[in-house]
């Protein structure tokens, strides 16, 4: 099922059912999103975006009208959720996790995030987008610690090994992941991530931190976005 990615000027998320649509639409509604979002969240995006790039829409052209708090607020918590790939359901979770959990209920929320499986597997450079990513994940290619995961929500744990199936390490897909041939698209390989690439393996050495993550979020306003509900 499609839906609109926008409804009263605000960016809205497509379901995570099952669809027809096809690669290219997909694509195109991926840029679609990148540019009312501000942020690239594919490598094409990326190519799109330059510098004079507006937002999607007949009136993307003219001068929007000053953002109010709920529309930052609200803007911000899409952005989050969109380089994450998540559902609502996952985000507001993981943000009642943060609040638990002692420190920064923004930083908290950032770096649990950012222990997903999925999110990890992009990171170490094995996809080049998190889509790819979740899908290696859901199509039982990764293990952790030598054990099939195939739940991108998974949560790694400081210390344990994320590495790639040796049925699927001889499949062009994988084999173009250990020579490197995402590392032009994607952003250094974090500090609390030790990456053997070429033997397609990784490991968490430490919890992120927010500082060291490379989302473009400003995480304030989503605390207060979800804190106002």
């Amino acid at each position: 099922m499609f839906l609109s990615p926008f409804a009263g000027g605000i960016p809205l998320f497509f379901t995570h059912e099952k669809d027809t649509m096809s690669d290219k639409n997909r694509t195109r509604a991926k840029v679609r999103l990148s540019r009312a979002l501000g942020i690239a969240l594919t490598p094409k995006a990326a190519r799109l975006m330059g510098e004079g790039a507006f937002p999607p829409g007949q009136h993307g052209r003219t001068k929007r009208k000053s953002e109010g708090d709920f529309a930052m607020r609200l803007r911000e918590k899409q952005r989050l959720r969109a380089q994450y790939g998540i559902r609502e359901a996952q985000m507001r979770n993981t943000f009642d996790e943060a609040r638990r959990n002692q420190g920064l209920t923004g930083e908290n929320l950032v770096e649990l995030l950012e222990m997903r499986l999925d999110a990890l597997v992009l990171r170490s450079g094995f996809a080049r987008t998190s889509a790819q990513a979740r899908q290696m994940v859901v199509h039982r290619h990764i293990l952790v610690d030598g054990q099939l995961v195939d739940r991108p929500s998974f949560r790694v744990k400081p210390g344990q090994m994320i590495h790639v199936k040796e049925r699927s390490e001889a499949t062009p897909l994988f084999q173009d992941s250990a020579i490197g041939v995402h590392r032009d698209v994607l952003p250094a390989v974090p500090e609390y991530l030790d990456v053997k690439l070429d033997k397609l393996q990784a490991r968490l050495v430490r919890r992120p931190k927010r500082a060291e993550v490379p989302v473009t979020c400003e995480v304030q306003l989503v605390v207060e976005y979800y804190a106002a509900r």
